[in-house]
């Protein structure tokens, strides 16, 4: 396995489309598009390095022509290849309170009043927006805040918190460090380093 800790996940390439060695990918950088303008892009395959020759946008993919890809066979290849950015070639945040999304991965995330909630272990989206997931360290479970500029309803959070025999009530705060991420936002939980 390649080491990609001081890499950034920008995209994933997924089932080929068409018979001309077109791929589909999927971007997770702000503007879909924008993914083309990074050049070679390294890979979670040791050895392999993508360089997307031309790309256009679909309702929720990419679909581009790799370079040296020329055919549906080598095209289904690649699916599942996961495309990366050495972090220090990403522009700077534009605002004080924008971030990357892998800088929040590992710093503590607390409630306004400055209780610790644990450690931001992923910043997941399953569609509706990006969640916090958090690891509890005294006892190893994963909860997932919602990740917004807004503070979030707390009422789950309380609910959760009762159910666990803790109390949860205050969800609120904002990032405390950082940049913006290709899908940027903030969080409901403070994060602290």
């Amino acid at each position: 396995m390649v080491d990609t800790s001081k890499r950034l996940l920008m995209g994933r390439i997924g089932a080929a489309h068409g018979i001309k060695g077109e791929v589909r990918i999927q971007s997770f950088t702000e503007e879909p598009l924008a993914l083309k303008d990074y050049g070679p892009l390294a890979t979670n395959r040791p050895g392999l390095v993508i360089e997307i020759e031309s790309a256009r946008a679909t309702t929720n993919v990419l679909v581009a022509r790799l370079k040296g890809v020329s055919d549906r066979n080598a095209a289904e290849k690649l699916n599942g290849v996961e495309l990366y950015v050495d972090r220090d070639r990403l522009p700077p945040p534009d605002a004080d309170d924008d971030f990357y999304h892998a800088d929040l991965i590992g710093l503590e995330a607390r409630l306004s009043d400055g209780t610790v909630l644990g450690q931001v272990t992923a910043i997941p989206n399953f569609g509706a927006s990006d969640l916090l997931e958090v690891r509890d360290a005294r006892s190893g479970d994963t909860y997932l805040y919602p990740f917004t500029r807004a503070p979030p309803n707390h009422r789950g959070a309380e609910r959760a918190g009762e159910q666990f025999g803790e109390q949860r009530d205050d969800v609120r705060g904002k990032a405390q460090s950082g940049s913006s991420s290709p899908g940027s936002a903030s969080t409901g939980a403070s994060i602290t380093r």
